[in-house]
């Protein structure tokens, strides 16, 4: 089943299968590891973000069913960010280190980059029950399954038109206020905010693609990738952190202050194009918007 909600289907029907599939492939994912643990647990919680989202969009006036699973899958993806957060910072390193702007920052960031390749071993081997974290994931996975199976779903059009508009709506909003607030502020925790919408606001694309392909596609090619560079902003947070807290983590002082440097400036480049950017996805009124949203589905319907 594809991640998308027909208008033209039974809207019951269509976010049960959704969200079934997103739960049965991280379930699948976290048994199976084709790539090893690190990478089943990075697509894992993608799958949960998915499912995530669409009950935010589809199912937020069930409001016992939304906490419940809401919490539930949140929980299941914190259980397993610690393993994951390490490895983000091994590709941020990476990232830093191709982007070098002279050889001798390049022979400092690749040795920063080896650095945290051992740190992300040395979290893996300290993780002594992810096994046990990754196994209580897939029952929980299985629990929310099975909670799906026993809600109900509004299946009216007037009932999804009107509640799409609603859900969508109240996520462009939070998405524009958190956009001031990066623009104003420019603290993480705003630009943190803004990435959370933002990956809310493409996957409502994905969900509703079918309404207006061409129109829909190419918003959430753009939202995505605005999520991208808001994602490389928070590895950068992260990381920077990480130098503050874990003070011998690099015993080379040149190295750090190489780091340290790198760091802000690829910050600096990122909120720059991170607000750019966003300034054109959220181009659209948020009330105007999620009209047009509820007459699509109207339309589409008919």
């Amino acid at each position: 089943m594809a991640y998308r909600i027909r208008p033209d289907k039974s809207f019951d029907a269509e976010v049960r299968a959704a969200a079934r599939a997103q739960l049965e492939k991280a379930i699948a994912i976290l048994q199976d590891r084709p790539d090893g643990l690190h990478e089943a647990i990075h697509t894992a919680r993608k799958h949960l973000k998915r499912t995530r989202s669409l009950y935010r969009l589809a199912v937020a006036h069930v409001a016992e069913f939304y906490e419940q699973e809401n919490k539930r899958l949140q929980g299941v993806a914190k259980s397993l960010a610690v393993f994951r957060d390490a490895t983000a910072l091994v590709e941020i390193g990476k990232y830093l280190h191709e982007t070098a702007t002279s050889q001798e920052e390049a022979s400092a960031l690749a040795r920063v980059a080896d650095t945290l390749a051992v740190r992300r071993d040395w979290v893996a081997r300290a993780e002594t029950d992810i096994e046990a974290k990754t196994e209580a994931a897939i029952e929980t996975c299985g629990d929310a399954l099975r909670a799906l199976d026993d809600a109900s779903f509004k299946d009216h059009k007037g009932d999804v038109a009107g509640l799409l508009k609603k859900s969508w709506r109240k996520t462009s909003q939070k998405a524009v206020t958190a956009l001031t607030a990066c623009r104003t502020q420019a603290h993480t925790d705003q630009f943190h905010e803004l990435r959370k919408r933002c990956q809310n606001y493409w996957m409502y694309h994905a969900l509703l693609r079918d309404l207006w392909p061409a129109a829909m596609h190419a918003k959430q090619v753009e939202a995505k990738a605005l999520v991208e560079i808001l994602g490389r902003y928070h590895d950068l947070a992260a990381l920077s952190e990480v130098v503050n807290r874990e003070r011998d983590l690099f015993t080379a002082s040149d190295d750090q202050a190489r780091l340290l440097e790198a760091i802000i400036s690829r910050q600096q480049l990122a909120r720059s194009a991170s607000l750019e950017k966003a300034r054109h996805v959220f181009s659209d009124n948020p009330d105007d918007e999620a009209k047009m949203i509820e007459r699509l589905w109207c339309g589409a319907r008919r």
